[in-house]
């Protein structure tokens, strides 16, 4: 298992590897099929029950939201794939959202001029 993480850069990513003996087809279904997901990955986690992005049968994007304020969100993306002794390679990405919030612009900013009165 290996995991990598950033958490003073914005584009910080968190990443676990494992590997599994099961097949690829069996961790495929375990991470899309609702019914199994939610036994490990419940919906009350998830900003949608639907995955983002999916390519069948190599990796699905879930977007997972925290239960308390801020109500920060992430990115979750599984990835799969045949290892060398016939089981699966599964990697987990977690990265946060991009906040879209603007900054406020400074009083002085010189974006808009006012005239004074005369």
């Amino acid at each position: 298992m290996s995991d990598t993480a950033k958490p003073d850069r914005p584009d910080a990513k968190l990443v676990l590897e494992f590997d599994f003996d099961a097949p690829p087809t069996k961790v495929w279904r375990a991470v899309t099929i609702p019914e199994l997901r939610e036994r490990w990955l419940p919906d009350c986690d998830l900003a949608g029950a639907e995955p983002e992005t999916s390519i069948p049968g190599e990796e699905v994007r879930y977007r997972l939201r925290e239960s308390e304020p801020p109500f920060r969100e992430s990115h979750v993306i599984f990835r799969i794939e045949p290892n060398v002794s016939g089981g699966t390679r599964f990697r987990i990405i977690q990265q946060a959202c991009e906040i879209g919030v603007k900054p406020p612009q400074p009083a002085n900013s010189n974006c808009c001029l006012m005239r004074a009165a005369a």
